[in-house]
């Protein structure tokens, strides 16, 4: 049989023919697939990343876009180093090679100043004020010493010569005075009449007197936001006391309720 023949007739020849075409199909797939990846990813086409860190986040932006990179925002935080609203960090990091078209991430630092609320420090150890001061980014300006019974405990912490409550928000990076205490003093003191007041000018006119609020006895359960004033303390106005000593404070949202004494037994009347 010549080549001819067995080309045209041979069940072989049809296997080989067939083969043959399935591997050039093949072969222009790869080559099909190949110039549309070259094209599609880009190949050989990379850039530089511009420094963006330290540009307002709008000025970035421009930047980014000028050079067909796209920015995105991931997080903000907070710095009083660098001013308000710019860059703080970006990945990737300036002049890496990157293709056209891709996201580059930043930090900024956020336009207002966040509030951080005042945690809860009184009785709380002066050491261990000033390191959750400093976790909430707070930090501690003086340190004034007053009478108390327990030594380098915090009595009251202050802003601007007021009285902070708990939860009173401030910006981060404000400053406090912290009230240590420093021992009992040796002076006595009249125990001065609270009833009527609110606690945070109880524990004004106390401090003022080298006094400590003690405990703090709500009649009802205490609700954030309301206003409650004292209608009973002990010990009692006009007692003496040593400095330093504590003054048990009685709240209630009723500005008119009292306590009256006679002899040894208390009633309540509204």
């Amino acid at each position: 049989m010549d080549f001819k023949t067995f080309w045209s007739k041979s069940n072989t020849a049809f296997v080989i023919k067939n083969l043959l075409f399935a591997i050039m199909i093949g072969l222009v797939l790869i080559g099909g697939v190949y110039v549309w990846l070259k094209h599609y990813t880009r190949h050989g086409e990379e850039m530089q990343v511009p420094a963006v860190c330290g540009m307002y986040i709008e000025e970035a932006q421009l930047t980014l876009q000028s050079m067909g990179l796209v920015l995105q925002v991931i997080d903000s935080t907070y710095s009083n180093k660098v001013p308000l609203g710019t860059v703080v960090e970006q990945n990737p990091s300036a002049d890496a090679f990157v293709k056209k078209g891709r996201p580059v991430y930043v930090i900024v630092n956020a336009r207002s100043i966040r509030q951080v609320p005042v945690p809860d420090l009184r009785d709380v150890s002066c050491r261990q004020a000033e390191a959750t001061l400093k976790a909430l980014n707070l930090s501690v300006s003086d340190v004034l010493y007053e009478a108390s019974e327990y030594r380098d405990l915090v009595l009251d912490i202050r802003k601007d010569g007021q009285s902070l409550e708990v939860g009173t928000r401030l910006p981060e990076g404000a400053s406090v005075v912290l009230v240590v205490g420093q021992g009992s003093g040796m002076g006595s003191v009249s125990v001065p009449d609270l009833v009527g007041k609110t606690l945070s000018a109880a524990r004004n006119q106390l401090l003022a007197m080298r006094l400590i609020v003690g405990a703090t006895i709500y009649d009802t359960p205490q609700e954030e936001g309301k206003e409650y004033y004292i209608y009973n303390q002990e010990p009692a106005g006009g007692v003496w006391a040593r400095e330093g000593d504590h003054v048990d404070l009685y709240l209630s949202e009723d500005i008119d309720k009292r306590v009256q004494t006679s002899g040894t037994d208390e009633e309540e009347f509204f």
